[in-house]
């Protein structure tokens, strides 16, 4: 894990040098003192020298300057490493999504892999910090004040293994117990996220349904598992401190009542007393310190394993060494293809799919609620892949294609449409960074877009919130739709992007289809057989499996389900796919 980590502090290695290089001059200053400070006591108080306390005096003086600015510069170095090394971390752990299939985000959830990014890396960013300096700081402290000690008195420095004893014991208590307990803090975390995630993004839900007690109790309910889970880990943490305080004052008492009897027997001076005292909470106060240092360890070990998994992720979807970077034409080759989304789920999502479509074709694609017609043209795009059988575009398998290269000429529009904050200009530049202003306006034409556009104050320089929240349902769909236009794809793929638009303005779009890209081979995913009924061929979809494929003639006398549903929809029926067809 140690050895995965270690390469994000690229760009912060001086500081994470520079910073316990500080803390080790630091304790040099504050080990120092103790010894200045029994001599001035038997040189110079006891001695009644004036001099000698002056000069003894100002060295302790410079020695404290130099141990605060040593500190300062530790703090400070520290401060640049720990965050430094938290930016990489959290840019690492981004572009790694980023090459993430819908597979490996379905693993994790988007809501964990928010509380990764952020708490996660936040914990790891304090314990790099604090292992900078604390895990300098108090080994080093620890070492340094027993070698004072012993060279004082090596009789009253066998006070100190007791306490010693006592840490380690504690520690390899708590150790264990406190990683499991975080570890599942830290999962906790997962699902508050997600309760937040929901709230907001369907807040408009939410209130319009009067569900905000509901919420409310639902994240009360998320907030205090946390809580418990916090309280239980804190508690084993909580122990140690009266422990380790017991530790400090016992070996205090014992030290100064030992101590005493040497002086009165003429074995130790006051002055080395006084800084066997000084090293004696020196010690303690480090062992206190290793102890805070092996909590905050244990609880970023857990966050750590936690970034490291999204790290060793491997995508499930990835380029050949030798991938295509050309897309022919934008034929379809779907050849008895079955696809589940796990690969130990009993059922297949799609069954044995045969389906061939020339470069240009109009296809339409219709069937029930379930009956996988998303997941057949997620397959295209190669969003997923195949769990057996293959699909072709232009006639090479998408497998053997740059993925890039393939997603860039397959564009698709879906039905729940994300719009960016910023200008409508902006957001159609999605499509092409590098499309002019006429040609974006050419793209809004196509997809019915410039309808309204124009009618805005700003026009294209429009600011749309984010989530496109200042527009409506079917504006949103159609500036999506001229975005995708704007990629001049092979295949454009409308999963239901048509249905907050009105029939007049679905048939305009389709027409601009026909007119303007009759090169580009169009799937149309609609639920109203209105929107593709002048297609080339329609697809019928039920259960995962093709229906029936034909022109809307060829449907209405051939395939039962489709006829149901026309005369349905047609007659001022609800026309619902979900609905059994009646056998004749």
């Amino acid at each position: 894990m140690i050895r995965k980590l270690t390469p994000h502090t690229k760009g912060y290695v001086r500081f994470a040098i520079a910073t316990p290089l500080f803390m080790l001059l630091e304790v040099a200053m504050e080990m120092i003192i103790p010894r200045m400070m029994a001599t001035m006591i038997d040189q110079g108080i006891n001695a009644g020298n004036l001099e000698r306390i002056i000069i003894v005096g100002l060295q302790m003086l410079a020695a404290a300057a130099v141990g605060l600015f040593a500190g300062i510069m530790g703090g400070k170095n520290g401060a640049y490493a720990s965050a430094g090394f938290a930016k990489n971390l959290r840019q690492a752990m981004f572009e790694k999504i980023q090459t993430y299939s819908f597979s490996n985000i379905d693993k994790f959830s988007s809501n964990s892999l928010i509380t990764r990014l952020t708490t996660d890396v936040t914990n790891l960013q304090n314990a790099f910090q604090m292992l900078l300096r604390m895990g300098t700081r108090a080994p080093a402290s620890l070492i340094v004040a027993v070698f004072m000690t012993i060279s004082i008195s090596p009789e009253l420095s066998t006070i100190y293994l007791g306490a010693v004893a006592v840490l380690i014991v504690v520690l390899i208590i708590v150790m264990p117990i406190t990683h499991k307990r975080f570890r599942q803090v830290f999962e906790r975390y997962d699902a508050m996220n997600e309760s937040v995630q929901e709230n907001v993004s369907a807040i408009r839900v939410v209130k319009a349904y009067v569900r905000e007690e509901h919420e409310t109790k639902k994240f009360h309910m998320a907030s205090e598992n946390i809580y418990k889970l916090s309280v239980k880990a804190e508690r084993m943490i909580v122990i140690m401190m009266p422990l380790m305080m017991a530790a400090v004052y016992s070996c205090i008492m014992l030290l100064s009542w030992n101590g005493a009897k040497m002086i009165v027997d003429s074995t130790l001076t006051t002055g080395e007393l006084t800084s066997l005292l000084s090293y004696c909470m020196n010690i303690l106060m480090s062992l206190m310190m290793l102890s805070v240092v092996f909590v905050m360890i244990m609880m970023s070990t857990a966050s750590a394993q936690r970034i490291v998994e999204v790290l060793d992720e491997v995508p499930s979807i990835a380029n050949k060494q030798d991938a295509l970077m050309e897309v022919p034409d934008g034929s379809i080759d779907f050849d008895h293809v079955n696809f589940k989304y796990k690969e130990d789920s009993k059922d297949n999502v799609l069954s044995d799919i045969n389906l061939h479509i020339k470069s240009g074709e109009t296809i339409g694609i219709i069937g029930g609620t379930g009956s996988a017609k998303t997941s057949l043209v997620n397959l295209i795009s190669r969003l997923y892949d195949v769990s057996e059988g293959s699909i072709a575009v232009g006639g090479n398998d998408v497998r053997d294609y740059d993925v890039e290269t393939l997603r860039d000429q397959v564009s698709v529009v879906l039905q729940k449409n994300v719009l960016f904050s910023g200008t409508i200009l902006e957001n159609l530049r999605w499509g092409d960074m590098d499309a002019s202003e006429e040609e974006c306006k050419r793209a809004c034409r196509m997809a019915c877009a410039d309808e309204f556009i124009d009618k805005m104050p700003d026009g294209y320089n429009t600011y749309i919130e984010q989530g496109g929240t200042n527009v409506s349902g079917g504006q949103r769909q159609r500036l999506c739709i001229a975005r995708a236009l704007l990629k001049k794809p092979r295949v454009l793929i409308l999963d239901d992007s048509t249905s907050a638009v009105d029939t007049a303005t679905d048939a305009k779009i389709r027409r601009a289809f026909r007119e303007e890209i009759p090169g580009t081979t169009k799937l149309i995913i609609a639920q109203r057989i209105s929107s593709v009924q002048d297609a080339d061929r329609i697809v019928v979809m039920e259960d995962g499996k093709i229906n029936g494929v034909g022109t809307h003639e060829e449907l209405l006398a051939t395939n039962a389900i489709y006829r149901d549903v026309y005369e349905s929809q047609t007659g001022g029926g609800a026309g619902d796919f979900d609905e059994k067809e009646v056998d004749d």
